[in-house]
């Protein structure tokens, strides 16, 4: 018998009003100084005084470090953590999305560390945890708050790369839906639809477990269950909190299981022409699938199944083909673009775009059909209308 693991944060929270147990986690790590992580859109809301308020009450000291762009990259890490080191610390708390989180995350293995973000870009093996630290998403999909990846910009190469080692796993991750209350309908979408490829990727793996297939199935029911009221209406928390929850479930499923490549062949997208992350894998999704749709119709079937039971009695096939229909339709609902055109890629960029996706091999391993390089270019091509 196969032996499986899986790895998560230690500790989670979730439901409105948990925010609270920050000071509860402070008092059990008994920290002193806390490294505040958040950019200055989360600042803006109001969302960081929810934060600050706690940590007053607490009665620590902390320092907020905004000075954070999205998507960024590996550079714009490394002056963040150079910004981080002149602070004593001895926890680390992120409020925000996935480039805070992934920022944070660096930082607890790169603070006053012997070896750089460069060193973790050619070999991540040698991360090791120098602070503990604290999750709390205020979107609803990247599941970065649960998975031991960072993902950077490599500027040089238009394109971007994770940084994937355990020691990276958040210790604690605070789900608390009034961080979500007020997400603009746009990133409700483009993380929603994020959430959606993980789920769907990991439980298509080539790498997935029974482990991970229990994370990503209930992911899946979740997100494809309340995406479109999330989206259609901002004050309908049920969903919100639905979505939140399935969003971490995909994280957890990515560290066991693995993207595959939607998300491989996104990566070209956000680096070179600086698309938003959800927004490049929700272009590329369906896809994607389709052409996976042969190598994993099984797999797809399942998650049919699970999504909507009425459909028990059709094909497998015909159950496969429903479960990227929604997946398109969803992209449609949520009104995200689709069209490469609008953010400036030309044909002619077709021989970069290719090269570029090929490289990402970390993922495409991960892809249950292989794809050559003609097959990566139809890909593109279809969204290149």
């Amino acid at each position: 018998m196969a032996v499986y693991q899986i790895k998560i944060p230690s500790c989670m929270y979730a439901g409105e009003g948990s925010i609270e147990k920050i000071c509860e986690i402070i008092a059990r790590e008994q920290a002193k100084s806390i490294l505040v992580f958040t950019d200055p859109g989360i600042r803006a809301t109001g969302l960081l005084k929810l934060l600050t308020e706690q940590l007053d009450a607490a009665g620590v000291a902390y320092r907020v470090f905004d000075d954070l762009k999205a998507e960024p990259a590996y550079t714009d890490v490394e002056r963040v953590v150079a910004q981080a080191e002149a602070f004593a610390g001895d926890l680390i708390v992120a409020l925000g999305g996935g480039s805070v989180m992934d920022a944070a995350k660096l930082t607890a293995v790169l603070y006053h560390a012997p070896y750089t973000i460069r060193d973790l870009l050619e070999n991540p093996a040698q991360a090791c945890r120098q602070m503990k630290s604290v999750m709390i998403p205020t979107t609803c999909g990247t599941g970065a708050e649960a998975t031991c990846n960072a993902i950077v910009a490599i500027p040089e190469e238009q394109s971007k790369k994770g940084i994937v080692n355990d020691n990276m796993i958040p210790d604690y991750v605070i789900l608390d839906a009034q961080m979500i209350r007020r997400l603009p309908k746009a990133i409700v979408a483009a993380t929603g639809v994020d959430a959606l490829a993980h789920v769907v990727e990991c439980f298509t793996s080539k790498k997935a477990t029974p482990l991970s297939d229990t994370y990503a199935k209930a992911g899946a029911e979740l997100i494809f269950g309340n995406i479109r009221r999330a989206y259609e209406d901002p004050d309908d928390m049920e969903a919100k909190s639905w979505m939140l929850l399935g969003a971490y479930y995909g994280g957890v499923a990515i560290t066991a299981s693995g993207t595959t490549a939607v998300h491989a062949l996104s990566y070209p997208l956000g680096g070179r022409y600086h698309i938003a992350h959800g927004v490049s894998n929700a272009i590329l999704f369906a896809h994607v699938m389709e052409f996976n749709m042969e190598a994993c119709q099984e797999q797809l079937a399942r998650l049919s199944d699970a999504v909507n039971p009425g459909i028990a009695r059709k094909s497998t096939q015909e159950k496969a083909k429903y479960l990227i229909d929604e997946i398109a339709d969803i992209v449609r609902v949520t009104e995200i673009p689709t069209d490469l055109v609008r953010f400036g890629v030309k044909r002619e960029d077709l021989d970069f775009l290719v090269d570029a996706g090929s490289r990402q091999t970390r993922l495409l391993v991960n892809n249950r059909r292989e794809l050559s390089l003609t097959d990566i270019r139809s890909i593109y091509e279809k969204v290149l209308r």
